[in-house]
């Protein structure tokens, strides 16, 4: 087994209402720069979507009585910090800056189903 048990997160699952599939494409997909990735045959009956960039995954799944995850979240390391954070002020996010942790810059902003994602200079 190696010295540890795990090599990588493969994918983080956020839960989204029904119907949320286009904000979650213009969200992930156009304002985050991710790609979308085709779903399998047998999950996709079940609608959300899944979203990638480099090694990174976030896959949205439909959950039927949605509430959104307000602490639990991903932590997205990020290329282009400045530029993106940037652009989602832009766009009308709400970006709200954390400086709780010494020495990493971070932010937190919310999806369009209000599932809180933070982000970090990487």
């Amino acid at each position: 087994m190696g010295t540890y048990p795990f090599t990588a997160i493969d994918h983080v699952q956020l839960a989204m209402p029904a119907g949320g599939e286009d904000r979650a494409r213009e969200f992930f997909g156009a304002l985050l720069g991710m790609r979308e990735v085709p779903k399998p045959a047998e999950l996709a009956q079940r609608g959300g979507c899944w979203f990638a960039c480099g090694p990174v995954e976030i896959h949205l799944g439909v959950e039927v009585d949605f509430r959104p995850a307000r602490k639990a979240h991903p932590a997205l390391r990020c290329f282009d910090y400045d530029g993106l954070v940037a652009r989602l002020r832009d766009s009308g996010i709400d970006v709200i800056p954390d400086q709780s942790i010494p020495g990493i810059e971070r932010c937190h902003i919310a999806d369009p189903f209000g599932n809180r994602i933070e982000l970090t200079r990487g």
